[in-house]
């Protein structure tokens, strides 16, 4: 087939289409839907069926930078400052200590069974697997209806969403001193600080900037907002790395900012983003998928399953409890963030840095990596429901109808209709007597067939649907959680600690 615009506009979206039906269906498997995304582009690839003959790691490496940039900008600005704020230090730990732990000892594992790797590869493998992949486990928790317990929801989120930026500066260290191993390892060491707190502050004050332009700023049109934000992103990410920071980091901490104030089309933005960062996603593992040849992966199966090995049960829950050391836990909430160790799109894309740079061992290195993420996916991802509830971390969730709202207090409130659980400590009793929070109220009540005006001496049931009208996120979570748990549930929790 001749390269034309029409055909590869033709094959991008047949491959779309196909990645998005098996995403789908994966569902129903319990695997995570990026690998099925993954698989659609290995077997479009030279080796599979589509025989598309694709081997530019500088091409894969610009979208997937691209690509991140999106995916951290859409979790940023989801991500609820009152929900992370509590878990904050545990969050930061285990984003940086965490990080840092995992690439130290996979590296030094690697130098120990992999034939012909120095010291400086062996941490440069380590550095590019560090980080984990949150968009395939909360795929898997949401398909499953399971939510989880103690916040290690607010603490997974951050940790996943923060956690991007550390690995890619070890990357980027480890890279530098396997090129020239007699440089400095304290300059190093200093650049890669300097790196953290540039775009540490620089991710605050453009996002400082961009909560000021989207109040400022009138257009003409509500659909150019999203584009504008578009422009700030990357322009956050591209300024931050031209003045010796980090701009991922830049680009989570930005979001993060603009996304917990008041902004013109703030729900309507979260829902634009989200949709976008899905695509990214899919876009950047159908491009890895084409990219990496499965003959070649075959090649390092042995030693892939013992670095995959020694990960999942060794570097992460050592990183992870070290990490999380001073910090009052559960043990089994400990040992469940250790098995979410998720690695997905992100150390692929940072593996094409030594491909790029041409040093030894680079096809071996993405190679591994490769064989790492897809190990860890089909692995923990297809076990993580499984884990939750062995370690009790988990309860049922009673699906809501319709979407959790994205609400925005500028805008009209929206409407979410709540089934209250059998053995609610709530019902029996009144609604005036349940502590609703002062940015929700119910609007209607449906028993059965009727439907009942309420009022503050209207008696609630188990099986009753409420339909509640809020302006507030945090507001409307709160509802759903006290409506949905089981009175004596979590006490009973509390004692098996």
């Amino acid at each position: 087939m001749n390269i034309t615009a029409g055909n590869i506009i033709l094959i991008g979206s047949m491959l779309l289409f196909v990645s998005i039906l098996a995403g789908q269906r994966a569902y129903k498997f319990g695997v995570p839907a990026l690998v099925l995304f993954l698989a659609v582009g290995m077997l479009a690839g030279s080796d599979g069926i589509g025989g598309i003959n694709f081997d530019s790691p500088t091409i894969a490496q610009f979208i997937g930078v691209i690509a991140l940039n999106f995916i951290l900008f859409s979790g940023g600005l989801d991500t609820e400052w009152r929900s992370v704020r509590p878990v904050m230090g545990q969050g930061i730990v285990l984003s940086t200590a965490g990080v840092l732990l995992t690439a130290i000892l996979t590296g030094l594992f690697v130098h120990w069974v992999v034939p012909g790797f120095s010291l400086f590869e062996g941490l440069l493998l380590g550095s590019i697997v560090s980080s984990t992949d949150a968009a395939a486990v909360f795929s898997i928790l949401r398909s499953k209806s399971l939510k989880l317990k103690y916040n290690l929801r607010p603490i997974l989120e951050f940790e996943s969403g923060s956690n991007d930026p550390m690995a890619y500066l070890l990357t980027i260290l480890c890279l530098g001193l396997v090129m020239t191993p007699d440089a400095s390892v304290g300059s190093s060491i200093v650049k890669f600080f300097v790196q953290i707190v540039v775009g540490g502050g620089a991710g605050i004050l453009f996002g400082m900037a961009m909560v000021w332009i989207a109040r400022q700023v009138k257009l003409s049109y509500t659909g150019l907002y999203p584009v504008m934000l578009i422009a700030l992103m990357y322009f956050t990410y591209a300024a931050t790395d031209k003045v010796g920071g980090n701009g991922f980091l830049a680009v989570y901490l930005s979001a993060l900012w603009l996304g917990n104030h008041r902004i013109p089309h703030r729900a309507s933005l979260l829902s634009f983003f989200d949709g976008f960062a899905w695509l990214m996603q899919i876009i950047l593992f159908l491009t890895l998928g084409l990219l990496v040849y499965p003959s070649q992966v075959v090649d390092v199966i042995g030693i892939g399953l013992l670095v995959s090995a020694f990960m999942i049960l060794v570097a992460r829950p050592a990183s992870v409890f070290l990490s999380l050391l001073f910090f009052r836990m559960p043990l089994r909430s400990k040992t469940f963030v250790s098995w979410v160790g998720l690695r997905g799109a992100v150390p692929i894309v940072f593996a094409t840095y030594p491909l790029i740079a041409g040093i030894d061992h680079a096809g071996l290195i993405f190679n591994i990596v490769f064989f790492i993420a897809l190990t860890s996916i089909l692995v923990q991802g297809t076990t993580l429901p499984l884990f939750a509830k062995w370690l009790r971390v988990s309860e049922p969730e009673e699906k809501m109808i319709g979407q959790k709202p994205d609400l925005d207090p500028s805008e009209m409130s929206d409407l979410i209709e709540i089934r209250i659980a059998q053995g609610n400590e709530y019902a029996g009793r009144t609604v005036a007597e349940a502590p609703f929070p002062d940015g929700a109220r119910i609007t209607m009540l449906r028993r059965g067939d009727s439907h009942l005006i309420v009022t503050g001496a209207t008696i609630l049931e188990a099986g009753d649907r409420v339909i509640i009208a809020s302006d507030n996120r945090s507001d409307a979570q709160q509802v759903y959680d006290m409506l949905t748990s089981v009175a004596g549930q979590d006490d009973c929790d509390e004692s098996d600690k």
